[in-house]
């Protein structure tokens, strides 16, 4: 064998694929040498292959080569039932049979406007009926136009058809030749031929081609299947569309509704209680932000980000606030920050404790896992929905939109980081003396550290994606800003306003950053 490794030996791997291909291993083991000992394109045929298409890939395993070519040769057969028997034109000749209705109509009102005597309207009438006419006849030349293509269809077909059966060919061997090195270091790997794959492989391909084929080469395929087996399909099971009616989903929107009405009265209290605490900390920080003199927010700013994060974060933080000074954006950017603040605050409050939680407990977090996949997968405008039902409008809902939207990052990171410590390091900690509070403070969540801050920088970030969302239902800040851009076009003020929103996420964001990059160097 070569240093590759890939090569056959001259009995060794005959033998190999031989217990491989079972049937016909003499072709396969000469086929799998040539392609082997090829460097660039090996130019393999496999008869087989090309004459069966995908029943040939189901029949030997070969499940990539079977979808692959399924798809391109139903693809080729819908272009030969369109020419061969595709109705083409047939909308419009449709729409021809329509317009000449219509004109009659229109052509029959004229006559009976004029004998009452109404010139003007009988002439308005004929008048509609020569410009539908004029309609008509550009619609039936596009019909007679369309009829000509099946020709030139048919024949695009047929060499398609060529095409993909040739591509099938030369392409069968290789493919599966790579299933063999598969099978070589794996022993799962189908080998030989399935009849069992076989049939599963032809129920598939009567599933899927002849009802595609007749939605995409049949003009209204319902009517016609209704026509032919006596109104149950086109009319009970359709093919244009899923046959289950509205009625369901009508049904359980009233049920939701009814849900959502029965939980915001029984535990209204609840409610008021989580937003009357989310109203307490947002009001703190616009104290502290907005009533404290402008100037001394930013020295304050500034000299905390020079203290945690350094002098270029700091020279970054004062630019970034002389930006929204000048601007005469202060009051709504420190409404924003204290959105951002507080949603994130409260996400790293709650999210880092689950994620040592998730981390540490996998029964925990694969509870959790579908939970976190819902909260980040949902569309941000739908937990408005919630969110207005139980809490209202204003700035805590927004802030607790926020938390569900930006929370899962900080969760999902901090666990991963949780599981990443070595459990060599974590024996040794414990062999030392190490009680559990000790091993976590002093040894696993310093090792999961810059993990647990990734999620802090993404959730950081979905939570500055959601100011603009939260404008929606009442959050003031630079979102508002932003949203009354984009009711008036006012694409200089919405470039401004997101300029901003950027600068005061990556303040926020820097000064994170920079204080876990400081203590780690200084640790």
């Amino acid at each position: 064998m070569t240093d590759t490794g890939l090569e056959l030996g001259a009995s060794e791997g005959d033998h190999s694929v031989a217990g491989f291909a079972r049937e016909n291993a003499s072709y396969y083991t000469t086929e799998f040498e040539k392609i082997q000992g090829t460097t660039g394109f090996a130019w393999s045929w496999n008869t087989m292959a090309a004459v069966f298409g995908p029943l040939w890939g189901a029949l030997r395993g070969a499940w990539g080569f079977f979808w692959t070519f399924l798809v391109l040769e139903l693809f080729v057969l819908v272009q030969l039932g369109r020419g061969l028997w595709g109705e083409l034109g047939a909308d419009q000749l449709a729409r021809f049979e329509r317009l000449s209705v219509n004109i009659a109509k229109r052509e029959q009102q004229a006559a009976e406007a004029l004998a009452a005597g109404d010139v003007a309207d009988s002439d308005a009438k004929l008048k509609i009926a020569e410009n539908l006419k004029k309609v008509a006849t550009t619609v039936k030349e596009q019909a007679a136009e369309a009829a000509t293509e099946g020709t030139t269809i048919l024949i695009t077909g047929l060499v398609l058809l060529v095409l993909v059966k040739v591509l099938e060919g030369f392409y069968a061997n290789i493919a599966y030749e790579k299933q063999y090195l598969n099978w070589r270091a794996n022993p799962n790997v189908q080998s030989g031929i399935s009849q069992a794959n076989a049939l599963f492989g032809g129920v598939l391909l009567l599933a899927i081609w002849p009802l595609t084929l007749f939605r995409f080469t049949i003009s209204d395929p319902d009517a016609k299947l209704s026509a032919l087996t006596g109104g149950f399909l086109g009319d009970k099971i359709t093919v244009t569309e899923f046959p289950v009616g509205k009625e369901y989903f009508a049904i359980l929107a009233r049920k939701g509704d009814a849900g959502f009405d029965w939980l915001a009265i029984n535990f209204g209290d609840v409610f008021n209680g989580i937003t009357w605490t989310i109203k307490s900390v947002l009001d703190g920080l616009e104290v502290i932000l907005i009533q404290t003199p402008w100037p001394v927010v930013m020295v304050v700013i500034t000299v905390m980000a020079f203290r945690l994060a350094g002098i270029r974060v700091a020279i970054f933080t004062a630019a970034s606030l002389l930006y929204l000074a000048f601007m005469g954006l202060w009051e709504i950017s420190m409404i924003t920050v204290a959105l951002i603040g507080a949603g994130a605050f409260l996400c790293i409050l709650f999210g880092i404790p689950f994620g040592i939680w998730f981390g540490k407990s996998k029964r925990a977090y694969a509870f959790a896992e579908p939970v976190l996949d819902f909260m980040q997968t949902m569309p941000a405008f739908v937990y408005l929905i919630p969110i207005i039902a139980f809490f209202g409008t204003g700035k805590p809902p927004g802030v607790l939109a926020t938390i569900i939207f930006a929370m899962p990052p900080v969760i999902r990171l901090t666990a991963l980081g949780m599981r990443g410590v070595p459990e060599a390091t974590k024996e040794a900690a414990v062999a030392f003396g190490c009680s559990k509070w000790q091993l976590l403070r002093n040894v696993e969540i310093p090792l999961a550290m810059p993990s647990i801050m990734t999620g802090i920088n993404q959730t950081i970030l979905m939570s500055l994606s959601m100011v603009v969302i939260a404008s929606l239902i009442g959050a003031e800040g630079l979102g508002a800003l932003i949203l009354e851009a984009l009711q008036y076009a006012a694409k200089g003020q919405g470039l401004l306003g997101g300029l901003a929103i950027l600068f005061c996420a990556m303040v926020i964001d820097r000064i994170a950053q920079g204080m876990y990059r400081r203590s780690a160097g200084a640790a």
